[in-house]
């Protein structure tokens, strides 16, 4: 008997072993410009498993103060690497946690039709230009990358007049397709879509001229005992992942 009772107990312990996880949803903060390819690396995540996941987006700065208020975001893809490392200092994000998963690369952007004898570079220098866009700085690292190129360059001052900013790179995006400014810094990766205006010219700034935009993401204390939260993060340091990254305009890590 006692040895029946000992095999139906190692039965029933193996069962529960090989059990699937239990599907779970998590809550992502993204910041604004990985917005998109977000969505796409979400419906390969969603394909390959039964967790599901709700993405939020904005820029870094309101992200970040969303959390501190108690939003409960399970992940944070920010676009700096200082928000997840200010996070997990705080002990509101769990240590071990932080990867990156992208390294943002800067342009100059404009929705005018382009002039083929004067390159964005060329009228970004001589001031050939009504008004210029950036994201917040204090908020938005593509913004902070956009003033670090104005002051590289040294057209900070000069551009004063006539700059124009917005909380995060949807706000950039939005003034330069409605013509309230006729240059702005976006993402390179704004450009690797299908779906981009015939006048549309970019610059890809040189990376000496800003300091490197590497992306962190990390697992917050909320999300600890989330499984879709902890499968996410494995999911973002894939190789498949790390192929949709590269083919959105973003580079990797080695």
């Amino acid at each position: 008997m006692r040895t029946i009772l000992q095999a139906g107990l190692l039965a029933l312990a193996c069962l529960v072993t090989a059990a699937p996880a239990r599907a779970e949803q998590a809550l992502v903060a993204v910041a604004a410009n990985f917005t998109d390819t977000a969505r796409a690396l979400q419906t390969r995540f969603e394909q390959a498993g039964e967790h599901r996941l709700i993405l939020t987006s904005g820029s870094t700065g309101r992200l970040y103060a969303q959390i501190r208020h108690g939003a409960p975001f399970d992940v944070i893809l920010a676009a700096d690497a200082e928000t997840p490392a200010r996070l997990e200092a705080e002990g509101r994000a769990i240590a071990g946690t932080r990867i990156t998963y992208a390294i943002g690369r800067l342009a100059l952007w404009s929705t005018g039709r382009p002039d083929p004898a004067e390159t964005l570079e060329t009228r970004l220098r001589q001031g050939h230009y009504r008004n210029i866009a950036i994201a917040n700085p204090a908020l938005a690292p593509y913004g902070a990358a956009g003033r670090a190129t104005l002051e590289a360059t040294g057209l900070w001052e000069e551009a004063q007049g006539r700059l124009v900013t917005g909380e995060s790179i949807a706000a950039v995006q939005a003034m330069l397709a409605t013509g309230n400014a006729d240059l702005g810094f976006v993402p390179v990766s704004q450009f690797t879509g299908s779906d981009l205006p015939d006048a549309v010219q970019y610059w890809e700034v040189p990376p000496d001229l800003y300091p490197p935009i590497r992306q962190d993401a990390v697992l917050t204390v909320h999300g600890d005992n989330n499984a879709a939260a902890r499968a996410w993060l494995d999911f973002l340091a894939s190789e498949a992942a790390r192929e949709i990254i590269r083919a959105h305009g973003y580079e990797v890590a080695p």
